[in-house]
């Protein structure tokens, strides 16, 4: 029988979002592969996907037993933990690549953090005042905590959570997202750190970028940054020097090469209750690198349906806590869901896959596309009326 900890509920709810992102194919043009690293943009979709399946999971047993907590299931369990070390690598091999490229010919530190800004911010602030919403119905529009209380919460959820991730008015705001800000914190540290290494490379940047690095260290001393989460970038930055080698990229192209990241997946999954330990890391890190390299896990990476799934990543991952949240307590309700039979339930979830996708795709469409195609323009401004002649477009030594 089907049930939230059920591999076939992973693979009914899989194949609802590809019919999905397949039936918006018929109307929308899927993206055209672009760039050397092709197989990235196809696995970000079915990552995010994961993570939404990971708390679908988790919601069940916290409707049950009123606790949050992880899903008692591996295979469920690593849906959340291993596709977020996943993330961090996607992150750490694609910025370290940049910093690459970048020593001979100059990194522009400008159009790098504002490409960054306009790529995670728009979303972001859209999401946030979808946070604040709720918990304004939540709070029945009273303020309970004083205004500087409310005021001082709001702005730290408005940085990325980088300084916590408060309680608004008395209302758990954490829970309402499915907590899943704490990456973008880790994100923004590491963007934050790559003047440093970008130096530790001998590409030292001016002084006032260096200075940014050094915000970064602040930054990870003062949050407690946990290095077990670092260590997924140092995975990332490790795949990035490996796919520079002709030979691995020959190996990572191979159909053996796709064997082996399968296989690397399943030993996390079966033999390791987290992904944040030495040796399922390791074995992240392998599949990881191979990827990156080229292995197209036998052409579904490569495919115009995972770039196009890949279009929705940041969306499904920063929406669809809110979506839970929003189904379960404003629309269904926690009472009735809980009744649910555990058929009943993942038939509900796997029922709402489309109309999340679809909510998704627009809000990539008309916010997140939109503002990454205003970089340019926006690094334009910022250099002519705030930066002449201080900042300049290849700002290393």
């Amino acid at each position: 029988m089907i049930n939230p900890v059920s591999p076939l509920f992973v693979i009914v709810a899989l194949l609802l979002a590809l019919a999905t992102v397949k039936a918006l194919s018929w109307k929308f043009e899927p993206p055209k592969a672009t760039g050397r690293f092709a197989t990235i943009d196809g696995l970000r979709g079915y990552l995010a996907f994961f993570v939404f399946l990971h708390h679908s999971s988790v919601w069940y047993f916290y409707l049950h037993t009123g606790v949050w907590q992880p899903p008692p299931s591996k295979l469920f369990n690593h849906l959340g933990q291993s596709s977020v070390t996943l993330f961090f690598m996607i992150t750490g091999f694609l910025f370290f690549t940049r910093i690459i490229d970048g020593k001979a010919r100059g990194i522009d530190w400008l159009k790098l953090y504002v490409a960054r800004l306009m790529r995670l911010l728009p979303l972001y602030l859209f999401a946030m005042a979808l946070l604040f919403m709720t918990v304004a119905v939540l709070s029945k529009g009273v303020a309970i905590d004083p205004p500087s209380t409310i005021a001082i919460a709001v702005l730290r959820w408005l940085g990325f959570t980088i300084a916590g991730a408060p309680d608004i008015n008395g209302v758990g705001a954490a829970g309402i997202v499915a907590g899943v800000t704490w990456t973008l914190t880790y994100e923004w540290l590491f963007y934050l750190c790559l003047p440093l290494l970008s130096a530790a490379i001998g590409a030292v940047p001016s002084i006032p970028v260096l200075l940014i690095g050094l915000l970064g260290i602040m930054c990870g001393v003062v949050i407690h940054a946990a290095p077990v989460y670092l260590t997924a970038f140092v995975g990332g930055i490790a795949a990035a020097i490996l796919v520079r080698q002709q030979g691995f990229r020959r190996l990572a192209a191979t159909r053996i090469a796709s064997v082996v990241v399968i296989a690397a997946l399943l030993l996390v999954v079966t033999l390791f209750p987290t992904a944040y330990s030495r040796y399922p890391l390791l074995l992240l890190s392998l599949s990881f690198a191979l990827i990156a390299g080229g292995s197209t896990l036998f052409g579904v990476l490569s495919h115009p349906l995972s770039r196009m799934f890949g279009e929705m990543t940041y969306s499904i991952y920063l929406l669809h806590g809110m979506f839970l949240f929003t189904l379960f307590n404003f629309v269904i309700g926690k009472h009735s869901a809980g009744m649910l039979s555990p058929s009943s339930y993942c038939m509900l979830i796997a029922l709402i896959v489309p109309v999340l996708l679809l909510i998704c795709f627009t809000t990539f469409n008309l916010i997140e596309k939109p503002a990454m195609q205003r970089t340019e323009g926006v690094v334009r401004w910022l250099r002519a009326t705030w930066l002449p002649g201080r900042i300049t477009a290849k700002d290393v030594a």
